[in-house]
Order: structure tokens, then C-alpha cells, then sequence
């Protein structure tokens, strides 16, 4: 484990405030594009390749068989992030105990979280997005893990122990590593992930 190479950026000045981009991102919800709320800015996200659909749902499956009390979320559920809960994203995965976001309103609290997974899509934002905003974003708000499935480099990265803003620990497995995932009891056998390989 190494500390993290990745500083958070520094905060923005809001485009709009948190409520106004919630009824925004209702408002425009659509199957072409995914809209967030990170660091003071609205962003979108383009809608996910088949290969990116496909490594979640090995995802999911990896963790029901080694945990079935757990779920990985994959169906888009928002989450209050950053600091003081100011921003929205819609994690690839989100992992939380079975039955967790019942009863829960779109953009959910994040208490209860184990952690987040995200694939990278392979866009211009993606390193903007995925190696920094949110990295800063999940740590700051207290998530324990961040997994990122980045497609750029064949691995797995890990991001762990959220303290000040970031993720303290960080490393990287390429696939075919087993992976483990810290203060879930779960390892990651990553052979299946060569298939996705650029």
C-alpha cells in the first residue's frame, strides 16, 4: 500500500447549489447521459460501452458469492458526496448491506457504505473524473474503499483509509491479481477481467 499519488482539487465555487441540480438532474433525466455534482460543478457522463456493463455485473456476482448480506448496487443510486454532502454522484456500484437504500430518496446518504466502484468509460473526463474528483470526493465524505476498474491500464486500483480529504492508502493490481478488498473480508479474483483487456 502507498499513500495516494492523487491530491483533491481544490474546491470550486458552486455553479449552483445541490437542490437546484437535483431538480435539474431529474428534469433531464435521459438514457444517453448521466448527470453529477462534483466539486461545485455540474458534469456529465456518457452512458456506459457493453464491456463496462459486463465487468459490474461480474462485479456484483463476485461479491453476492463471497458475501450474500452484501449487495453492489448497479443501478444508478445517487449519492450525497464531498464535503458536508454539497455534491451528487452516481457510482457504477455501490456496496452496502442487503436492503440498505430501502426506503432511501434518490440521492441517498452515504452512511452505511462499505464502497464504491467505479469503470472507467475511456472519455476526455475520464482521468479528470475518475482518478481525481472522485477519489477526493468518496474520501471526503468517508467512504471506506474506492474501487476503480481502470481500463486504461488493465488493473484494479484500490483506494482505501479516508483521512483529510483523501485516500491514504493506494494500489494497484493488474488483472489477474488477486484483489483484496479492505474491511469487507473479501478477495477479488481478477482472472476473469483479461477478457476486457485494450
Amino acid at each position: 500500500m502507498t499513500v495516494t499519488d492523487h491530491h483533491p482539487p481544490p474546491a470550486a465555487e458552486p455553479q449552483i447549489s445541490p437542490e437546484l441540480f437535483e431538480e435539474i438532474a431529474h428534469l433531464a433525466a435521459r438514457e444517453d447521459v448521466h448527470l453529477e455534482y462534483l466539486n461545485g460543478k455540474m458534469e456529465t457522463r456518457p452512458v456506459p460501452d457493453g464491456d463496462h456493463d459486463e465487468i459490474l455485473m461480474w462485479m456484483m456476482q463476485e461479491f453476492m458469492g463471497h458475501r450474500p448480506d452484501l449487495r453492489l448496487n448497479i443501478t444508478g443510486r445517487g449519492l450525497k458526496v464531498d464535503t458536508y454532502r454539497n455534491g451528487r454522484a452516481r457510482p457504477d456500484g455501490v456496496l452496502a448491506p442487503r436492503e440498505h437504500f430501502r426506503g432511501s430518496p434518490e440521492w441517498a446518504e452515504p452512511d452505511g457504505v462499505l464502497a464504491v466502484v467505479e469503470v472507467t468509460s475511456g472519455d476526455a473526463d475520464t482521468h479528470t473524473r475518475d482518478r481525481v474528483e472522485k477519489p477526493a470526493a468518496y474520501a471526503a465524505t468517508g467512504i471506506g474503499v474506492y474501487l476503480l476498474v481502470d481500463r486504461d491500464a488493465n488493473a484494479v486500483v484500490v483506494h482505501s483509509r479516508p483521512a483529510v480529504g483523501r485516500y491514504l492508502d493506494r494500489s494497484e493490481h493488474p488483472y489477474g491479481e488477486a484483489v483484496e478488498v479492505p474491511g469487507v473480508g473479501i478477495v477479488l479474483d481478477t482472472d476473469t477481467l483479461k477478457r476486457f483487456a485494450r
